[in-house]
């Protein structure tokens, strides 16, 4: 880009700046509910995983992981749906929709009876859960990545987008620390009994609470586009034809950028967690504090991340968080299994999350950017649900896999090899700082005179 000589862009206002936060802040709490109810699975999974299949079978661990893995399966159809309602009926509705979702099946994980009263029925309505709950989520990540990037000032989008993953991150914080606190107030027993039931119904109660928030955030697609939807004048908003047949190159590199950072935050932010929690089996909850403590640390340096970019560009932090995943992932996996000490453990994971950070605080606002508004919510979502199902959600089951046939090398070298694909594609087929859809529709996130970096 050559924009020697022009004039850069006006800052965005008072006004813009304190609609943007609010925006982001209605959009971001659903986004905080949906996640916690998707974590407070793994999370809880060994206090829950008794009342739907026997603890006799020494496969019961990789049936519950099984189960994680095969929600991913709805989330390309949840990304489909919502994204194309999204693109056609506006943000918020999809938003408002997917919350409801995930609350209902989150009320019923919480009251379904277990095995040793329904037998096999139990575990079939834990997947028929799971599965909607996939569905939904699949919708939440375009939507709220797409919405957040709409609504976010010109010059601090990679600030306000990373809070996606602050509140992605921060379901999780939320599930370890409801776990921390059921740990406190009751006794093993009791949450292998009842207690778990406790979290799952939290989340539910949380969502009710956020779908009254999402009604009232600005809806971020013009009220053109939307009528124009209406009166049958628009047929390609959040069309697949018009996805495949226009944009499918756009749409194939959201799935590549995807796939390395999507196995990289599974593995580092679920099996290593887990990892910590097989270390320190009998020391209490210090395994719990370890995760909870490196899941706030992640949570804390997305907007760091944001800013970042949105001074030296997108391209720098996912180059930055490639080559440390390919490097890192072998230490990750091969010696926090192995370290005594809590400090240790914990500043083991922080390096980790360090890391993905070069991913997960911009990577929304990096898909966001490949469309145009009439398509962008259905395009970031089905790319981002199809790596994410083959690549990310897989991720914790074949680490349990692998573990179980000692196999883990294995498993080391086919997240490193996914982690190199995508920095490949970071290098050879992203330019720094150039110019967007979201440029082009809303105003130029750097200053042009400056040229591309």
């Amino acid at each position: 880009m050559t924009g020697a000589g022009r004039a850069a862009p006006p800052k965005s206002s008072v006004a813009q700046t304190r609609r943007a936060v609010w925006n982001t802040l209605r959009g971001s709490s659903g986004n905080l509910v949906e996640w916690y109810d998707v974590y407070v699975y793994t999370v809880f999974v060994t206090y829950f995983e008794q009342q739907f299949f026997d603890p006799a079978d020494k496969n019961s661990t990789v049936y519950v992981y099984a189960i994680f893995a095969v929600t991913f399966v709805m989330r390309p159809v949840g990304s489909w749906f919502f994204g194309r309602l999204a693109d056609r009926r506006g943000r918020r509705a999809a938003l408002t929709a997917s919350v409801t979702l995930m609350a209902g099946c989150s009320f019923v994980i919480a009251l379904v009876p277990g095995r040793e009263s329904i037998g096999v029925a139990a575990a079939v309505i834990l997947v028929l859960c799971r599965l909607v709950q996939g569905f939904a989520t699949g919708g939440e990540y375009g939507t709220s990545a797409t919405y957040m990037s709409e609504a976010a000032t010109r010059e601090r989008r990679g600030f306000f987008s990373s809070f996606q993953y602050v509140t992605l991150v921060g379901g999780h914080v939320l599930a370890q620390l409801t776990l921390l606190i059921l740990q406190w107030l009751l006794t093993p027993a009791q949450l292998h009994d009842f207690g778990w039931r406790i979290a799952f119904a939290i989340g539910g109660v949380a969502a009710i609470v956020v779908f009254w928030l999402r009604r009232s955030m600005d809806e971020s697609l013009s009220a053109e586009q939307l009528a124009a939807v209406r009166n049958g004048q628009d047929t390609s908003s959040g069309s697949m034809a018009e996805l495949f047949g226009s944009f499918w190159r756009p749409l194939v590199l959201c799935f590549l950028i995807t796939m390395g950072g999507t196995i990289a935050f599974y593995v580092y932010s679920v099996n290593a967690p887990a990892m910590v929690k097989s270390a320190y089996a009998g020391h209490g909850m210090t395994a719990t504090w370890i995760n909870l403590a490196g899941l706030v640390f992640l949570m804390m340096i997305q907007p760091i991340g944001g800013l970042i970019s949105d001074r030296v560009g997108r391209k720098p932090m996912l180059v930055f968080f490639g080559v440390g995943g390919v490097f890192y992932t072998y230490f990750l996996i091969t010696f926090l299994p192995t370290i005594g000490t809590a400090l240790g453990s914990l500043a083991m994971v922080c390096a980790g999350y360090v890391i993905i950070t070069g991913y997960t605080s911009i990577n929304a606002l990096v898909k966001s950017e490949l469309f145009p508004s009439h398509v962008r919510a259905l395009g970031v979502g089905f790319g981002y649900a199809m790596a994410n199902s083959i690549f990310g959600g897989t991720a914790p089951m074949l680490y349990e896999a692998a573990k179980e046939a000692h196999r883990v090398p294995w498993f080391i070298a086919y997240v490193t090899a996914v982690i190199g694909t995508s920095l490949i594609v970071y290098v050879c087929c992203l330019r720094n700082k150039a110019p967007t859809f979201l440029d082009r529709e809303q105003g130029a996130a750097f200053d042009e005179s400056k040229g591309t970096e």
